[in-house]
């Protein structure tokens, strides 16, 4: 199985790279995983049209493979434990189709990119930056291995 994350917002402080690449590097070989960024579009200061949101949908639905599973990080989302999302995990490598977490620009995604996703999970009841977002993604998919491997990486 292959695993990616499919992000809105090229540019990331160092830091988002910094932690992002620690989690990612402890990723075992087969899950082959990468992350494939794209530009948000681009906003005038108080635009809040839903024109951004569509275009920056149109892209994300024209990178996804009609294969993939499509996991959206979203606040409508259910969220889950840790433990939970190692069952889920496990669920989704039985499926045998490839994965891809999906995170949308800064004002969200469009209903099709909702109406795409097999699946929407919330990180948080917290609105979190969207570098913190991959941060926590990268770091839960890992604790999630670690607890299907046995690894001590997971205490309690």
């Amino acid at each position: 199985m292959h695993i990616r994350l499919l992000a809105v917002g090229d540019r990331q402080p160092s830091w988002v790279d910094d932690a992002f690449g620690i989690y990612t590097g402890r990723y075992p070989r087969e899950w082959k995983f990468r992350l494939d960024t794209m530009p948000a579009v681009h906003r005038n200061k108080n635009d809040k049209s839903r024109q951004a949101m569509e275009s920056e949908g149109d892209l994300i639905i024209a990178k996804l493979s009609p294969t993939e599973q499509v996991v959206l990080l979203d606040e409508r989302g259910k969220q889950l434990s840790s433990r939970s999302l190692a069952s889920k995990l496990t669920d989704w490598q039985t499926d045998g189709r490839d994965l891809c977490f999906v995170i949308g620009g800064p004002d969200g995604v469009s209903d099709a990119v909702r109406e795409r996703a097999d699946r929407m999970w919330s990180l948080s009841q917290l609105t979190l930056p969207h570098g913190m977002a991959r941060v926590l993604l990268s770091e839960q998919l890992y604790r999630a291995w670690s607890l299907q491997s046995g690894h001590p990486y997971h205490r309690a």
